[in-house]
């Protein structure tokens, strides 16, 4: 039986940021080293690396299971809309600035590659541009529209009563029941964006974890992971098909099971773990670069690819655009992503101060965010 961790409110479970990192790293690998090259909008790839790299795709999977035991941890204690408020100034400010910049070094730098439209920055404003007949900016972001659904859920559920530990149990057996019927059957495109029936189990996998961050690994908290786990592993097994036909090469099942397991090793034990050997300021600013170095990696590295060409070998000129991008992404932590969300969440309290939602008195909040 795993010890019960009682957490104070606002602490944070830190190792976590290192682990948003790396999955950070491996999903721009992915992209510089393999897929840019693969889709024909950069030369730049490191051949001698595509078996590895080609891999660096899960890293996003990463970043769901430790979405779920986030944005668990972060509910706890919230009304609804302290959730919703907390939620749009962690993502919405940051995400418009770097889908900004990148719409800009696009439009200014991109072409013939790579190209992008007003009303193509316009739409992305909304996180899903596809409702408005657009592309997004860049191809990373659909895993923030993943993510924004999935806040979505929660927020409802909170205001429905029914986003609780004690329910868990039931959301986690019904979410993962409709991905299988609608996986096997009908593979709906408005399942698939309303339910995230491709990467639920992944979702899953975070909010057993955080049941089991307070309650331990209870025969109920390892049956419900068992399930999740079996889910996001042939999900996963589907990504990975997937892969092999939109990129032509081969995909290990094997590698990709075994990749996936090794995932959710990892961040069981972080969690488990809880604190970070890494001094505190150092490992808030690892946490604090993931989310910008996520967003503004991909087409700008490949707009930097584009103009450099092969001044120097492959690995350097990647080598340092990624320092240059990780520079970038500090100087946005440091300077911005703090002042918008406190600026951010002061407006909105305030607008819903005497509302339904903010009026019911506040427990205790997570410094999980």
């Amino acid at each position: 039986m795993t010890q019960v961790q009682h957490v104070a409110p606002g602490e944070r479970v830190g190792v976590l940021d290192e682990l948003r990192l790396l999955a950070a790293l491996a999903v721009m690998l992915f992209h510089f080293g393999f897929r840019g090259k693969t889709l024909g909008v950069t030369e730049m790839t490191l051949p001698a690396w595509i078996s590895v790299l080609k891999y660096g795709y899960l890293g996003v999977q990463m970043f769901f299971v430790i979405s779920g035991f986030v944005i668990a941890y972060s509910a706890e204690g919230r009304t609804p809309m302290q959730f919703a408020i907390a939620r749009f100034a962690r993502i919405y400010p940051m995400f418009v600035l770097c889908m900004t910049l990148t719409f800009l070094i696009v439009v200014i730098f991109g072409a013939p590659q790579i190209n992008a439209t007003v009303s193509q920055w316009a739409a992305n404003l909304l996180v899903q541009p596809e409702l408005l007949g657009q592309q997004v900016i860049d191809g990373s972001y659909w895993s923030i529209s993943y993510e924004v659904v999935f806040y979505g859920w929660v927020f409802v559920l909170m205001t429905l009563g029914g986003f609780k530990r004690r329910l868990y149990p039931a959301i986690i057996v019904g979410w993962l029941l409709v991905s299988i019927i609608d996986r096997a059957f009908f593979a709906n495109p408005l399942m698939r964006h309303l339910a995230l029936t491709d990467e639920s189990g992944f979702f899953c996998i975070g909010l057993v974890f955080y049941a089991v961050f307070r309650e331990g690994y209870t025969l109920r908290n390892f049956v419900l992971l068992v399930l999740s786990v079996a889910v996001a592993l042939h999900q996963s097994l589907e990504m990975a098909q997937w892969n092999r036909e939109n990129y032509g090469v081969g995909y290990s099942d094997l590698v990709v099971s075994i990749s996936c397991l090794a995932i959710v090793a990892i961040v069981a034990l972080a969690i488990k773990r809880q604190r970070s050997l890494l001094p505190g300021g150092m490992m808030l600013a690892l946490g604090g670069i993931s989310y910008p170095l996520y967003l503004l990696h991909q087409h700008i590295g490949y707009v930097i690819f584009n103009k450099v060409g092969a001044t120097a070998s492959p690995e350097a000129v990647i080598a340092v655009t990624v320092l240059l991008l990780i520079c970038i992404s500090y100087l946005l932590w440091r300077f911005f992503d703090e002042p918008s969300r406190r600026l951010i969440r002061s407006v909105l309290t305030r607008l819903f101060d005497n509302g339904f939602y903010l009026s019911r008195p506040k427990k205790g909040t997570s410094g999980a965010e």
